[in-house]
């Protein structure tokens, strides 16, 4: 189970650098949030039990996957975290598109990048 979300994660991840890329940033950094969400899921499929839980909050993912985050990775996850409604309910989606500025964008995808890799060397490969 542990590939089956890691291959969904690399698969979005690809998808996150294509949008960078066409600078769509909300929609880049939305699908930044999911690569890390499925991370998560590996990791707790590895460390916990098979059947994820059905949440979307990345520090609480973290958590219940028994893995050590440090206090400032933790404040990275609880906002990228918001991604995930930032980008997807129109209320907020407008707001969040100003937000994402080039630089702010270039920012998170760079954390986002660090804490794919940070994450996939957590994985134990069998």
């Amino acid at each position: 189970m542990t590939c089956y979300w890691i291959d969904l994660a690399q698969r979005d991840l690809a998808t996150m650098e294509k949008l960078f890329t066409m600078e769509e940033f909300t929609w880049s950094l939305f699908m930044g949030q999911l690569v890390l969400e499925k991370m998560l899921k590996a990791l707790y499929a590895q460390n916990v039990d098979q059947s994820v839980p059905r949440i979307h909050d990345l520090a609480r993912l973290a958590i219940l996957a028994k893995i050590e985050v440090p206090e400032d990775e933790l404040d990275n996850l609880d906002t990228i975290s918001t991604f995930n409604m930032n980008a997807r309910y129109p209320d907020e989606k407008l707001s969040f598109y100003k937000t994402c500025t080039p630089e702010y964008a270039s920012q998170y995808f760079e954390i986002i990048g660090r804490l794919y890799l940070w994450m996939m060397s957590l994985i134990n490969v069998t």
